[in-house]
This record gives C-alpha cells, structure tokens and sequence, in this order.
C-alpha cells in the first residue's frame, strides 16, 4: 500500500490495515503521537479502528522532551 507520511511517498507493507498498526509498525506505539489521516486530526481511541487505504495521507507529530 502507498501511503503519503509526513510528506513522503512511503510503501507499506499490506499487513498494516489499522493507524495503530502503523505507529506500531514505526514503533511509535508507546509514545504520544498526534495522528493527522487526510486532513482530520485522529483521537486515540480512533487509531485501533481506523483502517488506511491506498494514497491516504498521514501526518504523524510526537513529542520529544529536553531543553
């Protein structure tokens, strides 16, 4: 599947249906992720159930600390 990343043109592998499985597949997981899925911010409880289709466009924020 062709997905749209922060920009980039990125081919990911079929396995990954769900944005959780995507932040998984990142190994964004157990971090604090902002989800943006075609122009929509995502809530949390929203990334297990939201499947991704071919040309979706993510944008993907996390927050580092550190001064």
């Amino acid at each position: 599947m062709k997905l749209i990343i922060n920009g980039e043109t990125m081919r990911i592998t079929e396995e990954v249906e769900t944005v959780e499985q995507l932040l998984e597949f990142y190994q964004l997981g157990n971090r604090v992720v902002i989800v943006e899925l075609n122009e929509e911010i995502l809530q949390k409880e929203e990334h297990a159930s939201t499947k991704l289709k071919d040309g979706d466009h993510i944008e993907l924020v996390s927050f580092v600390g550190g001064g």
